[in-house]
């Protein structure tokens, strides 16, 4: 058989003849393939705009605000005052306080009129301190009148802003030392523009208080405002301090000048402005038990950390209080 035959008897048939060249296939112009793969491209998402902070607007009038009434007790302190007592010899009200606070509310209140206001001389006046879940200024318009009678150099115009019982931003202005202390919630703390930080002090033996001893002369507040700063005194600490005003000790806490605060007799208005401070400044507020602060109870420790509010508040007996959104 010959040797072609024999090749195709073996593969079942007739001789094959060889495959052609295949054809290349034709490819994509570069153009078409460019606008193939833009198809496929997965595009980038669009950025989603920032959410606007709803309350800068509002913080950044009160700063404005509280400059203006600083300006206002500074002219004060050049004239002869009125000076009235409220619930005891020691607490004290001026023209000034009236008129700062009217100024602040008929301000705020022309801007923002569906927001709700507690101002300590209208508390005094017979209004409620009735906190709810509306944007709420807490304002004290002179925060150490006492201070301001004497021109002993610590007097603070206090404004806190309240949305849903939690503090939004606090201004407290020292209006002879001239220092805008402000504090917006997770945005920081800062005096005059400089940031501030609470110290990190944990060794109650080795801190420095600030406290007050209060207005009322009851014989057994007294009595336990003393054995209170007695016992710290004995543990010992470094020493007890007090300026005359609830707000700036706050802010001396949250500069980190003194390592805590704590006060019972206070009341909502002392504290709103200055307490977002600290806790900003990277500070915390606790209540006087130990338990969480209640911007209404008229009671607070303002300190650098957790471990040193318990341990204060281990030390100290506790004042019964009336709240301020009790009748």
């Amino acid at each position: 058989m010959g040797g072609r035959r024999a090749r195709a008897f073996l593969s079942g048939g007739r001789a094959r003849s060889p495959p052609a060249a295949l054809a290349p296939l034709p490819l994509p112009s570069l153009r078409k393939r460019r606008a193939s793969d833009r198809l496929v491209r997965p595009r980038p998402r669009a950025r989603r705009p920032e959410m606007a902070d709803p309350w800068q607007e509002c913080m950044d009038y009160a700063v404005t605000l509280a400059g203006q009434a600083g300006e206002v007790v500074r002219e004060a302190l050049k004239n002869e005052m009125n000076i009235m007592v409220k619930s005891s010899p020691a607490d004290l009200v001026t023209a000034t306080d009236q008129k700062v606070e009217k100024m602040l509310i008929t301000s705020i209140k022309e801007k923002y009129p569906s927001h709700s206001f507690i101002g300590e001389e209208s508390v005094a006046a017979g209004e409620k301190s009735i906190l709810t879940d509306n944007p709420t200024w807490i304002i004290d318009p002179i925060d150490g009148t006492t201070n301001f009678v004497h021109g002993f150099p610590f007097v603070a115009v206090s404004i806190g802003f309240v949305v849903n019982k939690k503090m939004e931003f606090g201004i407290v202005y020292s209006c002879l030392e001239d220092k805008m202390y402000t504090g917006r919630k997770g945005k920081g703390a800062f005096c005059n523009g400089q940031k501030l930080q609470v110290s990190h002090q944990e060794d109650i033996t080795k801190s420095l208080l600030v406290t007050e001893l209060g207005s009322s002369r009851t014989p057994e507040t007294v009595r336990i405002i003393l054995s209170n700063i007695e016992r710290l005194l004995c543990l010992p600490i470094h020493g007890i301090r007090g300026v005359g005003t609830a707000a700036l000790n706050m802010c001396l806490v949250a500069a980190g000048a003194a390592d805590a605060y704590y006060e019972m007799g206070i009341h909502c208005w002392d504290v709103a402005g200055a307490g977002i401070i600290v806790t900003e400044a990277g500070g915390v507020l606790l209540d006087v038990t130990g338990g969480p602060f209640d911007l209404m109870s008229r009671r607070v420790i303002a300190s650098s950390n957790k471990t040193l509010a318990e341990r204060i508040a281990k030390e100290i007996q506790i004042i019964p209080l009336q709240r301020d959104d009790e009748d």
